[in-house]
Parts: C-alpha cells; sequence; structure tokens
C-alpha cells in the first residue's frame, strides 16, 4: 500500500443475501464513472430553544448505497433475482456485504440491508448505459484490512 494509492481498481464488494444466496458473491463489471458510494449519514437531530441553545441528541439513521453497474455486468443478474424472489414471495430479503479497500487497508462490514430500488432496464443511448441499485443498510461497520 503506497501512502499516494487511491484506486479503486483492486476493491471487492462481495455480497450475501441469507435464504437466497447464503454464500458471498463477488459483485463485478462496475460503471467506468461510479462503482459505489454512499449519502453522509443525520448523526444528531438539533432544535434550538427559544433563547438560543442548540439542544441536540444521537438519532440512529441507515446508510443508503448506490451501486453502478455496467450495463452488461453479470452482478446485475443477482439484484434482477432478488427482485424476482421478494416478488414472488411478497417479502423482502436481507442482505449482508463486505467491501475492501487495499489502497486505502480498509475495509467496511455492511449490516441488515434492504434493496429499495433500482433502474430495471439499462437507458439506451449511443450505448447501453450503466443500471443503478440502492441498498439501506442498517449500519456500516469500518475497520482495518
Amino acid at each position: 500500500m503506497s501512502e499516494y494509492d487511491i484506486t479503486a481498481a483492486n476493491s471487492v464488494f462481495t455480497l450475501t443475501v441469507p435464504g437466497l444466496y447464503n454464500a458471498p458473491i463477488t459483485l463485478q463489471n462496475y460503471s467506468a464513472d461510479r462503482a459505489f458510494e454512499t449519502e453522509s449519514r443525520e448523526l444528531a437531530e438539533t432544535a434550538m430553544s427559544i433563547d438560543g441553545y442548540l439542544n441536540a441528541g444521537w438519532v440512529p439513521n441507515p446508510v443508503t448505497q448506490t451501486i453502478s453497474l455496467a450495463a452488461n455486468s453479470e452482478s446485475a443478474l443477482v439484484f434482477e433475482a432478488i427482485v424476482m424472489a421478494q416478488d414472488a414471495r411478497r417479502g423482502l430479503y436481507r442482505m449482508g456485504a463486505e467491501i475492501q479497500l487495499p489502497a486505502i487497508g480498509r475495509k467496511y462490514t455492511m449490516v441488515r440491508g434492504l434493496l429499495r430500488s433500482l433502474v430495471s432496464i439499462p437507458g439506451a443511448g449511443r450505448v447501453l448505459e450503466a443500471r443503478r441499485f440502492e441498498i439501506v443498510w442498517e449500519r456500516v461497520l469500518p475497520a482495518a484490512l
């Protein structure tokens, strides 16, 4: 690991879906511009009192993650299978995942996620566009790799 290396090319993203995919599946063939990202998570609920004091409290909030896969990614089939299985059972599957980022020596374990949304069909322009899949995680646990 070089102190100047911040490549995402050697990242590894594995996903498990107990009851559907019990063994970890490694996602592959991300979009070129965005592989995966999370939104910022709100950590505090705040309120100003009438006399000018800032009051705050810790509140739990989920982590929203978007995964972008190339139109021809075989990994998109995994998400399609989850959707079809959920539609058939009229219920949701919980997921787990781990992202390893060797360039920075970190890994992130995602816990009790739900597939919240997806782009069903790749957009078609000059070429087929990447598809986006959104997962909401109960928590994300960082650790050294």
